[in-house]
């Protein structure tokens, strides 16, 4: 049996126990049938709790002299004069149990009461209608309210549901740009210490050069020979750099300018640090015309190698 249906009943301003018993005899199948079943009984007496006292005359009574017989007659004249309900002092509403009685003050505050001879009249088809009818709509009116609080109860979940949605979304992407920050400022880091160590190396590079002139220059023999012809000067055009394109083994190609006077040594250090293909000894040569370079042409320059203005160097696989 469903609390909620025994609220409803007793709040249409049944009794109940009455309540309890509609539904129980309507198999409790709803509000409705119960209703409906209440209207129909409306001038049943109210469901007793306690268990009917068998009837029995007492000895006394059968054995009462005669001459009582007169005060037995006003007994019951005053009998029929009894108490057939309690009526309500503020509004003359009728009422046939004490149930109904406190169900009324409960409802209405009315809390004056007084016992009445005048019997409640039990409803008519019409009012038994109308009543029918004003329940029915009062029963509608809840099912709505409870139907616009459902809704009511449906938005805020969805509402709540968006914006935490929104939060999400929200918290999602701020760790995004952090960890996009994050990387793009490794990357920078990665790009600086590579410039410093590009930086170094060339330095290096430099430092070597200088000592193999000085040790050149210091073991160049003075005299004539030791000047450069003058037909030399003259076929030889002095390039301050050279453009070269390098190709991988894997097909890619690294381009990087250098100077004229830089050792082939220093191309091959750039090609180290800077190659995407696979990792592993190597070798460097041209096609046009076709040469490749020994252990000793790595400490010629440039354009001694006849690598200026440009040229294209192939790195090759270098087979153990």
């Amino acid at each position: 049996m469903s609390s909620t249906d025994i609220n409803m009943l007793v709040d249409m301003g049944f009794s109940l126990s009455k309540a309890e018993k509609a539904l129980e005899i309507t198999g409790n199948k709803g509000v409705v049938p119960a209703m409906e079943w209440l209207l129909a009984h409306s001038d049943d007496a109210e469901p007793s709790l306690e268990p009917p006292i068998a009837e029995s005359a007492p000895t006394s009574i059968a054995q009462t002299p005669a001459h009582d017989s007169t005060a037995n007659a006003g007994d019951q004249v005053s009998t029929t004069d009894a108490a057939k309900s309690t009526k309500c002092d503020i509004c003359g509403k009728l009422f046939k149990t004490n149930l109904e009685v406190e169900f009324h003050a409960t409802k209405s505050g009315h809390d004056k009461f007084s016992e009445s001879t005048e019997e409640k009249k039990p409803l008519t088809e019409e009012e038994k209608k109308e009543q029918l009818r004003i329940i029915t709509e009062k029963l509608k009116q809840k099912n709505k309210e409870r139907e616009e609080q459902e809704k009511q109860d449906a938005y805020e979940r969805e509402k709540n549901r968006i914006r935490s949605g929104k939060e999400m979304a929200k918290a999602r992407r701020k760790l995004e740009q952090l960890e996009m920050k994050k990387l793009m400022e490794e990357r920078k880091r990665e790009k600086e210490e590579e410039k410093q160590a590009w930086q170094r190396v060339r330095a290096q590079i430099e430092a070597d050069k200088a000592a193999r002139r000085a040790k050149a220059d210091s073991e160049k023999p003075i005299g004539p020979s030791a000047a450069p012809s003058s037909s030399t000067v003259l076929h030889r055009k002095d390039y301050n750099e050279t453009k070269l394109q390098i190709r991988l083994t894997n097909g890619q190609t690294l381009t990087q300018s250098f100077g004229s006077k830089e050792q082939l040594s220093t191309v091959r250090l750039f090609i180290e640090i800077n190659r995407t293909d696979t990792v592993g000894p190597f070798n460097l040569m041209t096609n046009f015309p076709k040469k490749i370079f020994t252990e000793e042409d790595y400490n010629t320059p440039l354009d001694v190698l006849g690598l200026t203005p440009s040229a294209v160097v192939i790195v090759q696989k270098k087979v153990e």
